[in-house]
């Protein structure tokens, strides 16, 4: 019953924050919001997982989450630059 309510919960909070992503006023905001929308959805997974007796929901968390990080990197870095190849020593 917990778990439920936990999942029912960080689907409120994942709520919330595809609102920001969506009128955040600044492009940093929206970032923010995405990314924790990726964390959130990891932890929804996970959460899932147990509540459903399968286990392998867990590599499917890590592995969501270290596109989540890959993919905020890369977005940061060409907003930075304009370009993903950019060495930054420029």
């Amino acid at each position: 019953m917990m778990f439920a309510v936990a999942t029912g919960a960080i689907l409120i909070v994942m709520a919330m924050m595809l609102v920001r992503a969506f009128i955040g006023p600044t492009f940093t905001d929206r970032i923010l919001a995405v990314n924790s929308m990726g964390t959130a959805t990891v932890l929804f997974v996970a959460l899932l997982g147990f509540l459903t007796g399968r286990p392998e929901f867990l590599d499917i968390a890590l592995l969501y989450a270290l596109i989540n990080f890959v993919g905020t990197l890369a977005i940061l870095k060409f907003f930075n630059f304009g370009d993903l190849g950019a060495s930054g020593d420029e």
